[in-house]
């Protein structure tokens, strides 16, 4: 792994980046939630995983929780940053999917579209506040949501109908963080949650 600061309109962000093996195929760029930063299980595990398959993956620090000024965490202030470290990662010129859990999730929901991402990979979407269905349903791109049968913020019985270009994955018993009280806990609901994901990108590659 290896660290990348950018500047942003809204002060400086951190890029960790875990290149593909061999062959390049795509990017999977990630942003955290509001609890956590990118230490979240379920992104390590990705970032732990999807290199062997040739996906680079990024994982984006908001400037807010690097300098703690939380007046640089409104919606405005998060698009503004991930689109300000866009470049960094487009310059690698390999399909580009955009991701994050929870709030980060809404981040790349809202700016999908405008910053020609290939997909949208969202992990614990907070359907239910400060999420929505309307802005959810905006992206018109292919888009897997992951979500845990028991997350407070939006269990998937909660989520509106999915025009064909969602898929929908439920982790059982998961929470927001994806602990879960099925057998193996956590690391049960992250084997499920990669296999998931990479079965969908393999899919749409």
């Amino acid at each position: 792994m290896s660290e990348q600061y950018v500047d942003t309109p809204v002060g400086r962000a951190r890029l960790d980046w875990f290149p593909a093996q061999g062959t390049p195929r795509a990017v999977l760029l990630l942003g955290h939630g509001t609890a956590t930063g990118v230490e979240a299980a379920d992104l390590q595990a990705l970032a732990r995983v999807l290199p062997a398959q040739g996906i680079t993956v990024v994982l984006m620090t908001q400037p807010y929780r690097l300098d703690g000024n939380f007046g640089a965490s409104n919606e405005q202030s998060l698009d503004q940053a991930w689109k300000a470290v866009w470049p960094e990662v487009a310059a690698l010129k390999l399909p580009i999917i955009a991701g994050g859990r929870s709030a980060g999730s809404q981040v790349a929901c809202r700016t999908a579209s405008s910053l020609a991402a290939h997909a949208v990979l969202a992990l614990a979407y907070p359907l239910l506040g400060p999420g929505s269905s309307a802005e959810l349903l905006a992206v018109s791109l292919p888009t897997l949501v992951i979500q845990g049968g028991s997350d407070p913020f939006g269990r998937p019985s909660q989520f509106p109908k999915l025009p064909p270009n969602f898929e929908l994955t439920e982790i059982p018993s998961a929470n927001h963080m994806f602990g879960s009280t099925q057998p193996g806990g956590l690391e049960t609901s992250l084997t499920q949650l990669v296999t998931a994901a990479l079965a969908w990108l393999e899919r749409l590659l």
